[in-house]
């Protein structure tokens, strides 16, 4: 067992708060896990990521030690507002005001003692500029029997970036944490990171809105169908599979055998079509519009003597990646090539790869 912790002399009033902490302590720790739950739960539901949301309990010699301090200026335990704590800490920015709308709208918030510490403009402070509510749970949306003071306890939330959490951390460590005075040029140095992080921490939000402002705009202009303006990439690619541009093609390739569609994720096709040196969704969906006839004679042929009754979704995209490759002078390598893309490289890609050109080379597209 560790060593007792030595509690410092507290005056009578002090005392009296301190016997009323140990009373309410398992209320003090069931906000702590209700409110951290909630908290988890909604932004879940509400689909914001968020880097970690903490809490703690005051300890008793934590407290003691704030008693000692300015235990006068409580007039009891219900005085003290952060007893329990939590802490919330998001990836951008822009995500601190969603927390604080999402608290406001789950608590009754102590505006008089809340602090919005961003509104602070010392240039080494950029760690500490976290916003602090002031919260208590309304009996309207939550009681328990056992914790009646739950209603009635204040408790503080603390948000702030991943970054302004880092630094706070950091500049605890190394500065306020140690007692001793740091030279002038340390300072300085740390009063510059911290503006560069403060910099970081804006742009990333930045970058959050400008990509977010490019999927709008791609999706308008797939829904448009200005596909030849909409450049291929990852963002690009899922909205152009989002209006379900193969669709046709694989029902056509099903009826031969009256098969049913199995769905899959044909995102894997994007690097395949980077490979074959399309740069613009209008590349892919004029390949579609060219080559269907010709995957649709691959399919035939693949199937047709067969008793398939399930067939991947991702049969008509492959069977126009082959038609395009073999009409274009790829040959076994480029059959390879595909093959090794969409399913990691290996031995087996090279003989099918060699079939499928043996068992297309006299199809009627081939000779078109």
């Amino acid at each position: 067992m560790g060593a007792k912790t030595t509690l410092p002399t507290l005056d009578f009033h002090s005392q009296e708060i301190m016997q009323q902490y140990h009373q309410l302590l398992p209320a003090y720790e069931k906000i702590a896990s209700h409110v951290s739950g909630q908290l988890k739960n909604f932004f879940d539901e509400a689909g914001i990521i968020l880097a970690a949301i903490e809490h703690r309990v005051k300890t008793e010699s934590s407290l003691a030690g704030k008693l000692l301090k300015k235990g006068g200026k409580y007039k009891d335990i219900y005085d003290i507002t952060d007893i329990t704590g939590l802490r919330v800490i998001t990836f951008y920015i822009d995500d601190v005001d969603k927390v604080a709308s999402a608290l406001e709208r789950l608590y009754e918030i102590d505006w008089e003692n809340s602090i919005d510490k961003r509104k602070a403009h010392e240039i080494d402070s950029f760690g500490y500029l976290s916003l602090h509510y002031i919260c208590r749970i309304p009996e309207s949306a939550y009681s328990d029997p056992k914790y009646p003071e739950i209603n009635k306890i204040r408790f503080e939330v603390q948000m702030r970036t991943v970054l302004q959490h880092a630094w706070a951390n950091m500049n605890h460590d190394t500065g306020y944490k140690s007692g001793v005075e740091i030279p002038k040029a340390y300072l300085r140095n740390m009063s510059r990171i911290a503006g560069m992080l403060e910099l970081i921490d804006d742009e990333f939000s930045r970058i959050r809105r400008e990509l977010s402002d490019y999927r709008r705009r791609v999706q308008k202009l797939v829904a448009s169908g200005n596909l030849s303006d909409v450049q291929l990439d990852g963002d690009s690619f899922k909205s152009y599979l989002s209006i379900k541009p193969f669709e046709p093609l694989t029902k056509r390739i099903a009826s031969i055998n009256q098969a049913e569609i199995q769905e899959v994720d044909l995102s894997k096709f994007l690097p395949v079509f980077k490979t074959l040196g399309f740069n613009t969704l209008g590349d892919i969906d004029a390949m579609v519009k060219a080559y269907s006839d010709a995957a649709y004679q691959i399919a035939c042929f693949q199937i047709g003597l067969t008793d398939l009754d399930i067939l991947s979704s991702s049969v008509a995209p492959q069977d126009l990646c082959t038609a395009y490759i073999l009409k274009n002078g790829g040959g076994i390598m480029g059959l390879k090539q595909m093959l090794d893309t969409l399913n990691g490289p290996s031995e087996v890609n090279d003989a099918m790869a060699e079939f499928l050109m043996e068992q297309s080379k006299d199809l009627p597209f081939m000779n078109q």
